[in-house]
C-alpha cells in the first residue's frame, strides 16, 4: 500500500500540486479537526457511496491515526480502484508533524 508522509503532503500542497483529500472519519470527528478541501466520506458509509468517487483521481486518503483509511484503501482497489494513497499517521500526525493549529483529539 502506497503510503505518504505528512511532510511529503505539506510539500506536494506547496508546490501547487492538487491533492484530493479523502477524510474517512466520522461526521462528530470533522468537527473536532480538518484539512481544508477535503472530502468527507466516513468509513461507515463507504459502502452507498463509493459512487462518488472518481475511480480515476488520485486520493489521498486519512482518518486519526491511518488504520481506517488502510482498510478504506484495501476495499477501494476491491473496486477497482488504484490511484490510492495512504496518509501515514492521519490527522493527528499531520498535526505533530505539519500543522499544530489543527487541534489533537
Amino acid at each position: 500500500m502506497k503510503q505518504i508522509t505528512p511532510q511529503e503532503l505539506r510539500q506536494r500542497i506547496e508546490r501547487g500540486e492538487r491533492v484530493a483529500l479523502l477524510d474517512v472519519r466520522e461526521a462528530p470527528e470533522l468537527q473536532l479537526a480538518a484539512l481544508p478541501g477535503a472530502t468527507l466520506l466516513p468509513m461507515s458509509e463507504l459502502a452507498r457511496r463509493v459512487c462518488e468517487l472518481d475511480p480515476d483521481v488520485e486520493w489521498i486518503v486519512f482518518c486519526h491515526h491511518g488504520i481506517r483509511s488502510m482498510h478504506v484503501i484495501a476495499h477501494l482497489e476491491q473496486q477497482g480502484f488504484s490511484r490510492l494513497v495512504n496518509l501515514r499517521g492521519g490527522i493527528d500526525a499531520w498535526s505533530r508533524e505539519v500543522d499544530p493549529k489543527v487541534p489533537r483529539y
